[in-house]
């Protein structure tokens, strides 16, 4: 064991072993005891062991396997530090200008101007919008109950989340969505009398629609249309985001683009991705692209430049570069709920970049 971290301090690593020391050493952030018995140290060594390429016989190069194999550790060792970062370094040290996690709040906007800042409203009843009544419930959800004289009132309304934040709302069809950071989401005050739940989203969002074949569920954004009957997918369409992902986690969905080419259909774990106007469908590894919504971060095989925008909408921090970013990539989860010098202790570890943080202001070194 001693052997592979030696051969990771000296860049002679295999790619599926720099993965897996990589992702297990995320972990690290999620423990607060790096101090182990030598009986622990073996149980530790020969569990990793096991998982370590020509041990296992469908081992992935930088992916959820590897995020299994860390997660069978749970702990990191004093030795495995030394090797990693060339010192020892005690758990939970914070940088002298931390930031804490994103929460929920959000912004609802009505159709007459009228704001209500949700995170600050009292459970029970906010509104009622021409009978139509929002209510906040005791946990924290905001849901529209619509009697028979609003049926006719499609006003359109705005959830939006600042960076920083996340909330959870069911749309007046009894879909539930989940907001990420810095997401707006439009749709009617009541879907009643029309003939399709259309909704326009910018940002992310991951939906668990209402069934209703007699009205599909329409969400128009950045270039695309995603219509479905009832099931559960993400869509990941931020602006500063190179390209536009469709997630599908149950059901199916139909997706056109803007231009009307060729539709695609999607089925239970597979994602569409729209590039310059074009739409291709490949394999999607569910945990990673839905690990907002279980609160984590999962980053396989990612880009510092992709980590760090994700990072910045989830702590509202601003992110700068000095000199050219590593092309490496990098492998790991991480809970979102971390202040912000933990999840940059736990990158900056794979010595391939570093960080400097001033207020807000994250730089990324090399």
């Amino acid at each position: 064991m001693t052997e592979l971290f030696k051969k990771y301090h000296d860049g002679t690593c295999t790619e599926e072993e720099k993965a897996l020391l990589e992702a297990w050493y995320l972990q690290y952030n999620e423990q607060q005891d790096a101090n182990l018995s030598y009986r622990q140290f073996k149980a530790v060594k020969d569990r990793i062991f096991r998982e370590l390429p020509g041990n296992h016989t469908s081992f992935l190069k930088a992916g959820a396997r590897l995020m299994a194999a860390a997660a069978l550790i749970g702990v990191i060792i004093t030795i495995a530090l030394y090797f990693l970062t060339g010192t020892p370094k005690p758990a939970g040290q914070p940088l002298v200008n931390d930031v804490p996690p994103g929460i929920n709040k959000a912004i609802l906007k009505l159709a007459d101007g009228r704001r209500i800042n949700l995170n600050d409203a009292k459970n029970g009843r906010l509104m009622v919008q021409s009978g139509i009544q929002i209510i906040k419930n005791s946990a924290g959800q905001v849901t529209y109950q619509a009697s028979g004289a609003a049926a006719t009132d499609h006003s359109p309304n705005t959830i939006t989340t600042p960076k920083g934040g996340q909330w959870k709302i069911q749309l007046p069809d009894g879909t539930n969505v989940w907001l990420n950071a810095a997401t707006s989401l439009t749709f009617p005050s009541s879907f009643a009398q029309l003939k399709n739940r259309s909704v326009s989203l910018d940002g992310e969002a991951y939906f668990e629609v209402a069934k209703d074949k007699a009205h599909p569920f329409i969400v128009q954004s950045t270039g695309q249309q995603v219509e479905v009957l009832g099931t559960h997918f993400d869509i990941n369409c931020y602006r500063d985001e190179p390209t536009a992902r469709t997630t599908l986690a149950e059901g199916s969905v139909k997706i056109a683009t803007d231009k009307g080419d060729g539709a695609k259909y999607l089925t239970p774990g597979k994602q569409a991705i729209l590039s310059g106007g074009r739409l291709t469908v490949s394999d999607a590894d569910l945990q990673e692209n839905l690990a907002w919504v279980n609160g984590q971060f999962w980053f396989n095989d990612e880009s510092i430049q992709s980590i760090m925008r994700k990072l910045a909408r989830w702590y509202d921090i601003d992110v700068q570069y000095q000199g050219q970013p590593s092309k490496d990539g990098l492998n790991g989860r991480i809970s979102r709920y971390k202040n912000i010098s933990q999840v940059l202790r736990a990158l900056a570890a794979t010595q391939t970049i570093h960080f400097k943080m001033e207020g807000r202001r994250v730089t990324v070194m090399k």
